[in-house]
């Protein structure tokens, strides 16, 4: 209803197909003012010979305009001078007659003049609020295109590199650049998914689930379950969930490589919020930790470290008390809110 008013008043003055529809208008708003005059007079003390027309004079102003508007002031001047200064039905000419048609005068100018000023400040911010919402439209089509253009190059990289992996012989060198190209890959779909323009943050619930789901996908493991454990409406700043989820996609892939490498298990994912601070574990009920093995050394969770180094918080995994190993993530509240 507000939102309708505005748009009302920010048409005003009202343009309509002939202009001579406006001094129609015009014409009945004081012919109205007149009759109600006439019905008010027994009610009214003597004197007073305007006070029904001030209002036709700003109603014509308000919706047509300036030149309505004096016409207006013009026509009710007349009819009230006419009409209800006595002596009446005659244009009598005294200092009494002067002063009041000099303060009527007065009143219908500053009442025009007002009301046109006021028009034209809402035009001009109307203008405004246009341009703004056509930067507004720009901007977050530079945006999304910027978004775009950065995930498709992170995907193109991953192509190459995979392609590079072809004409390498060496296994170690194959699998590093298999571990590159995935995890560019991840790079430009995280980047993509979290294109938020309004920087109002991503639902980490969704997020989350989304992630870890193409996560499981391109590992081909169907024997494996996943589950999402996060507080509803939870939303981060991009800066945290990017590395955020890059930690979840390490600690994933890493319970699937060594603690599920051969057999069915489960894996769930939980990010909890307390007092601004916020805990992430990835925990699986697989084989757990083993002595020499390399799960807790591997480049994925050295990445892991780094990320939660770079956000000031602290990575760690450990064995989990009814078997399997759980990742977590803990980041102070500083960082997180």
């Amino acid at each position: 209803m507000q939102r309708g008013n505005e748009r009302f008043v920010e048409r005003l003055p009202l343009v309509l197909d002939r202009p001579l529809y406006a001094y129609v208008l015009t014409t009945i708003f004081c012919a109205s003012a007149l009759l109600l005059r006439i019905a008010a007079d027994p009610l009214l003390p003597v004197g007073y010979p305007f006070v029904t027309f001030f209002p036709a004079v700003i109603l014509a102003s308000f919706l047509f305009g300036v030149r309505p508007g004096i016409f207006a002031g013009l026509l009710c001047g007349i009819i009230s001078w006419y009409v209800f200064i006595p002596p009446h039905n005659g244009f009598a000419i005294n200092p009494a007659v002067v002063v009041a048609m000099l303060f009527y005068s007065g009143v219908v100018v500053v009442d025009i003049a007002l009301i046109h000023f006021m028009q034209r400040a809402n035009f001009n911010l109307a203008v405004e609020r246009e341009r703004s919402r056509t930067l507004a439209d720009n901007r977050e089509l530079l945006f999304q295109e910027l978004q775009h253009r950065v995930s498709n190059n992170l995907q193109v990289v991953a192509a190459m590199l995979s392609l590079q992996r072809r004409h390498v012989d060496h296994e170690v060198a194959r699998r590093a650049l298999d571990d590159a190209s995935e995890r560019l890959a991840l790079v430009g779909r995280i980047s993509r998914a979290l294109y938020d323009p309004s920087g109002a943050g991503q639902d980490m619930h969704g997020f989350l689930t989304e992630l870890t789901t193409d996560i499981m996908d391109a590992s081909g493991r169907q024997d494996v379950a996943l589950t999402v454990a996060v507080p509803v409406g939870l939303r981060l700043d991009p800066n945290i969930t990017v590395p955020l989820a890059l930690v979840v996609a390490e600690s994933v892939s890493n319970a699937i490589e060594h603690g599920l490498p051969d057999r069915a298990g489960h894996i769930h994912v939980s990010l909890a919020q307390a007092d601004g601070a916020l805990a992430l574990e990835v925990a699986d009920d697989g084989h757990g930790l083993t002595p020499g093995g390399d799960g807790g050394q591997s480049l994925g969770l050295r990445i892991a470290h780094a990320l939660a180094a770079q956000l000031g918080g602290r990575f760690a995994l450990s064995a989990a008390p009814q078997g399997g190993a759980i990742a977590r993530l803990d980041l102070p509240a500083t960082i997180a809110c």
